[in-house]
């Protein structure tokens, strides 16, 4: 009889590294290692991943490259939104999560899988987002989550490692990271006392730069395309760039707390210049190019679709209703924002766009009035009032 199929999301990490060698060597499997990358693994990881995917009895190792499919259905909505956790968190690589197990459920398709596999705990959102997507995706194929189920320690899976001939370096350091084009995020060590920061030395970019630099990002219809004025028509490489000029500054640092989808609430740490940068800027154009309520319902739904991808709701129907909405709003948000950066932090300067409502024939606020006379702008307010001063009228008691 055939062996049964089994593919593993395999980053190279430890629980992943055990579930490959132990379904090899003691269930039989027929093991498929699938690293989905979207963007955060670099040539040499990936070259590693496959070497080791090898060593730990692997059939076949495959990189399943879905960066431009995260950023066609994802990043460019979370700019176009503004989307940022609880005000604070640009959803970076739980995000991610959410694209690496739609790869991953695509490729045990293509082969014909009786099982998927993966490392995520009991205690997380990773194992919501993972089981869902495979679940919707592909129905029938068996879920093994060996590190959940088994409640492994790390010492075990280690041991394990080395009793087999796999000569594992997985050194227990005291911070965990998880990299992405869309930020990095950082657990463990102060993050798990709630009254402490995180030091200098926890952040994998260390802030060398001091002094002041202006940064020019222009958006055409709410995407980037060009930054410093030069242009760049692949939005990753644009994303890239402007994280290589914000992070020496120390930007983009700060600490998230919220509600995990389990129940439980969460702490993490995180890096993210490009992303805030992005955010930010693009945030700044909508308030010269958008109008007052296209700003306030663009900012509900965008609210709500950060919270349903965070929450591994992005196969509902609704979202794909919510994208079109954010995408149909950006069709005036062009120009060039004005930005000036400095250690840690970074100011909105100012703002060049041919839809610029500031910039206005009916007047300029606080100076003068062109499209109206000083008895319309007295009949307005007196007009506008009129609701309170019938409420007052009638209960001249409650007047402050």
């Amino acid at each position: 009889m055939s062996k049964k199929k089994v593919v593993v999301a395999f980053s190279g990490g430890l629980d992943t590294s055990f579930t490959v060698m132990y379904l090899t060597k003691e269930k039989g499997y027929e093991v498929y290692a699938a690293c989905a990358n979207t963007g955060g693994f670099s040539a040499e990881q990936l070259k590693q991943n496959e070497e080791n995917a090898y060593k730990l009895g692997a059939k076949e190792y495959v990189t399943l490259d879905v960066t431009q499919e995260y950023y066609d259905k994802s990043l460019r909505y979370m700019i176009y939104g503004n989307v940022l956790r609880n005000g604070t968190y640009p959803i970076s690589v739980s995000s991610e999560r959410i694209f690496q197990a739609l790869a991953i459920a695509r490729y045990a398709n293509e082969i014909g899988a009786d099982a998927i596999a993966h490392g995520s705990t009991g205690a997380g959102n990773d194992q919501i987002r993972f089981d869902m997507t495979f679940l919707v995706l592909a129905p029938g194929v068996e879920i093994i989550t060996l590190t959940r189920d088994m409640a492994l320690t790390r010492e075990f899976e280690i041991n394990y490692l080395n009793e087999h001939g796999f000569a594992a370096d997985f050194e227990k350091l005291k911070y965990s990271y998880n990299v992405g084009i869309w930020g990095t995020s950082i657990c463990g060590g102060e993050i798990l006392d709630s009254a402490q920061g995180l030091p200098e030395n926890a952040y994998l970019k260390q802030v060398k730069k001091d002094g002041t630099e202006e940064l020019r990002l222009t958006f055409e219809n709410g995407e980037l395309k060009a930054i410093n004025n030069e242009r760049y028509d692949d939005p990753i490489k644009a994303i890239q760039k402007v994280e290589e000029i914000g992070a020496p500054y120390g930007i983009g640092r700060d600490m998230h707390v919220g509600d995990t989808i389990i129940g439980i609430k969460g702490r993490v740490g995180f890096e993210a210049a490009a992303p805030m940068l992005i955010i930010g800027a693009h945030r700044f154009l909508e308030k010269y190019t958008l109008s007052k309520w296209q700003q306030y319902w663009k900012d509900q739904v965008a609210n709500w679709y950060g919270m349903f991808l965070h929450e591994s709701q992005y196969l509902e129907p609704v979202m794909r209703d919510i994208e079109a909405m954010l995408q149909n709003s950006q069709r005036n948000v062009s120009g060039t924002v004005i930005l000036k950066l400095t250690a840690k932090s970074f100011e909105t300067v100012g703002v060049e766009s041919p839809n610029d409502l500031v910039k206005s024939k009916f007047g300029e606020y606080g100076e003068m009035q062109k499209g109206w006379t000083a008895e319309d702008a007295k009949g307005f307010i007196k007009v506008t009032s009129t609701p309170l001063r019938v409420y007052y009228t009638n209960h001249p008691d409650e007047k402050i």
